[in-house]
């Protein structure tokens, strides 16, 4: 089994901005050097961020974040340590930009997007553990400036709630945009939702 599909709730995820490329990598080799860790992304960011994305047992990916943050020195921009990540997160990481698709017509949508992609899953996490919603698309920072953006759906009492979890969970200046549109328009499915 592939261990990302392996990664199940109480597993963690850890996460590094680099604000080098060029340390980025010393911080991939780092992390992945130190304990036994999956790394789900390491690559390049909008604008000249390097992010390191890694999952793993929960002792693990303490450890290797440690040796992370201590390659990284006074390049590091942002760090994120969910000890229990939910575990939507994980399918969502690996479906990326694609997200899910949705067949539910009734079903509310949450739209948040954050400046940062620590915040954003710090937020989609929170979102999760909250109330009983799907996290159908969680994208992170290619293409759109270094943000981070996902979409809820469920029923709207759900949503809302979701929504607000995750707008706590932000961080202080973070949060961009958090918009709910209860049952959206049948054209939206498969373009924007």
């Amino acid at each position: 089994m592939d261990p990302v599909e392996a990664a199940t709730l109480g597993d963690a995820l850890a996460l590094l901005e680099v604000g080098s490329l060029a340390r980025g990598v010393v911080v991939a080799d780092a992390v992945a050097k130190r304990a036994q860790v999956t790394l789900l992304e390491c690559g390049p960011t909008s604008p000249g961020k390097y992010l390191v994305l890694f999952a793993g047992g929960v002792a693990e990916v303490a450890e290797s974040l440690e040796a992370g943050v201590a390659a990284a020195g006074d390049k590091l921009l942002d760090r994120l340590f969910l000890p229990q990540a939910h575990a939507q997160l994980l399918p969502a990481l690996r479906a990326g930009s694609r997200g899910y698709p949705h067949e539910a017509a009734d079903d509310s949508a949450g739209v948040l997007e954050l400046l940062s992609v620590a915040a954003a899953l710090r937020g989609a996490d929170s979102a999760c553990k909250a109330a009983d919603v799907r996290l159908q698309l969680l994208h992170l920072a290619r293409g759109i400036g270094g943000k981070a953006w996902f979409i809820l759906r469920g029923d709207l009492e759900s949503v809302e709630a979701a929504v607000l979890a995750a707008t706590e969970a932000a961080g202080d200046g973070l949060l961009v945009g958090a918009e709910i549109v209860a049952r959206p328009h049948a054209d939206l499915r498969g373009v924007a939702l």
